[in-house]
């Protein structure tokens, strides 16, 4: 009897080695950071459209276009598909997407300090995301759809043919950051009065009256820069 009950406790044993490693979506020290970075997005309305000529837009690859909607049709492709991948993309696109904003900012332009701030807040959030899991998990293989994506963003931009390249404001560009942050990193922005599915695109389309109205009664200018 007892060596059947020592059997048993080896055999589960076995299977709690064996099994995968589950990591936390969002740890909780991304937090911080995340809500740092937020504190800047707030002012992107100033600082990314009032800044800028009507109108004007740049030229990004098509997947740095980033939105919700991409977002809902990978998880439909992807069956089972790992919050974490997506948030590892996330980090991919859009520190792609700043570099390029800043990279088209005269050095006098009133946006520049701004952006560049912004830039730097997303890098130490980037660098406490991959502090907060183990190594191993970067070094996991990406689903075929996500490696594609991947690919493309990490490409010579004079190898990209031209049928990849888009043109949006970077205002447009700075909200799709914000909204599928919150869509990626709710647990860190969801309200403790009600539950919200900041994935839903309509959640977006709902929230900027109010994102807008709360942003005409902050501060002309930031404290921070």
């Amino acid at each position: 009897m007892v060596q059947l009950s020592l059997c048993f406790l080896g055999g589960l044993l076995g299977l709690f080695l064996m099994a995968p490693i589950v990591v936390a979506s969002t740890p909780a020290s991304m937090c911080t950071p995340l809500k740092t970075l937020n504190d800047s997005l707030s002012h992107r309305r100033r600082y990314m459209k009032h800044n800028f000529p009507i109108n004007y837009s740049m030229r990004v690859h098509h997947e740095e276009i980033f939105k919700l909607s991409n977002i809902s049709k990978m998880k439909l492709k992807v069956e089972g598909l790992d919050e974490l991948v997506l948030q590892r993309l996330w980090f991919q696109v859009n520190q792609g997407v700043l570099k390029k904003i800043i990279r088209v900012l005269p050095e006098r332009h009133p946006s520049r300090p701004y952006t560049a701030e912004l830039e730097r807040r997303f890098r130490d959030a980037e660098g406490v995301f991959v502090q907060s899991h183990p190594a191993e998990v970067f070094q996991q293989e990406l689903p075929e759809t996500i490696q594609d994506i991947w690919d493309q963003l990490t490409e010579e931009p004079d190898r990209v043919p031209e049928s990849s390249w888009r043109f949006a404001s970077p205002k447009s560009l700075v909200d799709n950051l914000c909204h599928t942050m919150y869509c990626l990193f709710w647990e860190c922005f969801s309200s403790t009065e009600a539950s919200q599915d900041y994935c839903e695109v309509s959640h977006s389309k709902k929230g900027r009256k109010t994102l807008n109205q709360k942003v005409e009664m902050e501060p002309t200018e930031p404290t921070e820069w």
